[in-house]
């Protein structure tokens, strides 16, 4: 199984970018999607999650408003649309999936079935 992350890169503060992350070999509709990111010098943190069918969502307070995640079980992708960014986004997102909505949520990582090696996105102030 693998996950590969993409989209990521440096923008202002207010801009806006798009993640992707495809999946291989990955029962995609089988799976809660799911982004996370790393602060600089900070642990890995929940950002937001879709489940199956894409009708419920989830994000974390920081980011309210501001992203939104979405997939396309056609193409095995899931998405995260960030506007507004702020230099605090500033992180190294993840894609990854599982089952367990409450691991997710809560960000432990080692219930997790599947992470991708992410990409970097850079908010400049």
């Amino acid at each position: 199984v693998q996950l590969q992350a993409s989209g990521g890169g440096l923008v202002q503060a207010g801009g806006s970018l798009g993640l992707s992350c495809t999946t291989f070999g990955l029962t995609f509709n089988g799976y809660i999607m799911a982004w996370f990111r790393r602060p600089p010098g900070k642990a890995r943190e929940f950002v937001a999650a879709i489940k199956w069918s894409g009708s419920s969502t989830y994000y974390a307070d920081p980011v309210k408003g501001r992203f939104t995640i979405s997939r396309d079980n056609a193409a095995n992708t899931v998405y995260l649309q960030m506007n507004s960014l702020k230099s605090e986004d500033t992180a190294y997102y993840y894609c990854a999936a599982d089952d367990d909505i409450v691991a997710i949520t809560r960000a432990i990582s080692r219930r997790i079935d599947y992470w991708g090696k992410g990409t970097q996105v850079t908010v400049s102030s």
